[in-house]
């Protein structure tokens, strides 16, 4: 596996820092070295957020991101701010409600997903959101088994909604397919 350099973004509340906290331990759990930070103040409720997680093989010795692998963006304030530090490998997912100018998506892998919309009508739990984008971004980039991601889930949201967030994690892996097939 080659260095991740994760980016998560979007607005205070939808949950953007426990998705990265989500994935590391993933990773953490196959024995991968992981770095998660995130960068929130007045932003903790619906001001703009960001949270990052490195994930190597190798030991990690600079904790910033510097040019993510990945972006997501839940939000178009968040994905027009933190476009500007991707380069040509960057993938970018970003919800569907998000317009993606066309010089960006012709030299990238762009995944629009319907992740808000999908919380909200197919699970009926807006709080599910981040769940659904870290299922996406572990299957977009293969960073963390099934298993191994089930259990950062578990560990990390309310007892009595196991079978919510299982099911939002699944989902989110889904749509990513789904999209690549249609491409």
């Amino acid at each position: 596996m080659a260095k991740e350099q994760l980016r998560f973004t979007g607005s205070g509340g939808q949950g953007v820092i426990l998705g990265t906290i989500i994935i590391a331990e993933a990773a953490f759990l196959d024995g991968k070295q992981v770095v998660q930070s995130q960068s929130y103040g007045p932003e903790a409720r619906g001001g703009m957020c960001k949270a990052e997680t490195i994930i190597d093989t190798k030991k990690i010795t600079y904790t910033k991101v510097e040019v993510p692998t990945l972006l997501l963006s839940l939000t178009q304030i968040s994905f027009d701010k933190y476009v500007k530090t991707i380069d040509k490998d960057t993938v970018i997912i970003v919800d569907e409600e998000i317009q993606v100018p066309d010089r960006i998506a012709a030299k990238h892998e762009v995944l629009s997903l319907p992740i808000l919309r999908s919380s909200h009508e197919v699970l009926h739990a807006p709080v599910s959101a981040n769940i659904i984008a870290v299922g996406a971004v572990n299957e977009a980039l293969r960073i963390a088994s099934a298993k191994s991601l089930e259990e950062a889930v578990v560990n990390h949201i309310p007892k009595g909604t196991e079978e919510l967030n299982l099911k939002a994690a699944r989902l989110g892996a889904e749509l990513v397919k789904n999209a690549r097939k249609g491409k």
